[in-house]
């Protein structure tokens, strides 16, 4: 629950709209409900912000909509990461708002859309491979409340169509970048904002790109002082961070 959500509860309360015994049963499940193979905390909002996310890889399907199910009387925006189109027919019959992006594999129930952001979250990626990676990030800061624009297939090896968008980089007030190989986009987009990068290195390349290993070392170095890293795919991580530094 959120604090407006437990606020309006409580003025209902005190209208006598809502009983107290109700707005208890409301409260119960605070900060957690044990499902045994699963501890929901329904806390986290009221504590960090936004809702629980929930992973799907390495879950049972059936444990995944076990958990969605207990979420879905809470009314907020409901974040399922890596899941697939066999998981989104399950979770379909749930809510009618259910989206699938494929690319992804996000799952996503969009119950409200209220922008609480402070300024635009721009996702840049250097190639049409990362895109599945871009596509995470920008699902997750989008549901999380953000004005989150696209900017794709912008690498160096042709830095001129970077250098052709550079008005979408100055509008941006966060700007997640991901790229895989050599991973060098993000020291040139950062030299060329004042904005947080969040750096997010991309599995795609050849044997020596070591599945990532060698974008994140080469993140990690970069001489550009607003840059911060990620883990190797993790757009969901970047989307998150992007909209925690976007409500400061």
């Amino acid at each position: 629950m959120t604090p407006e959500e437990i606020g309006e509860m409580l003025k209902q309360v005190r209208r006598g709209k809502l009983s107290v015994k109700d707005a208890v049963d409301r409260l119960r499940h605070l900060p957690y409900e044990d499902l045994g193979y699963a501890k929901i905390d329904h806390h986290r909002s009221l504590r960090q912000g936004f809702p629980e996310v929930v992973l799907a890889r390495g879950k049972d399907p059936a444990q995944v909509e076990g958990i969605v199910r207990r979420m879905l009387p809470n009314h907020h925006n409901i974040l399922v990461t890596r899941g697939d189109r066999g998981l989104y027919e399950l979770l379909r019959p749930l809510d009618p708002k259910v989206e699938f992006h494929a690319l992804s594999g996000a799952i996503a129930i969009r119950r409200e859309r209220q922008i609480r952001g402070r300024g635009k979250i721009l996702v840049v990626c250097a190639g049409t491979s990362d895109i599945a990676v871009a596509e995470e990030a920008l699902v997750t800061a989008d549901i999380m409340g953000n004005r989150v624009e696209p900017l794709y297939d912008v690498g160096v090896a042709g830095i001129h169509r970077l250098l052709g968008e550079s008005r979408h980089l100055r509008e941006a007030r966060v700007i997640i970048c991901v790229a895989g190989m050599e991973g060098a986009l993000p020291s040139v987009v950062a030299g060329m904002v004042g904005v947080p990068v969040i750096a997010v290195p991309s599995s795609v390349g050849y044997g020596a790109s070591f599945r990532g290993l060698a974008a994140l070392l080469g993140m990690l170095n970069s001489c550009s002082p607003n840059v911060c890293v990620v883990n190797i795919d993790n757009g969901f991580g970047a989307g998150y961070l992007a909209s925690v530094i976007n409500r400061l």
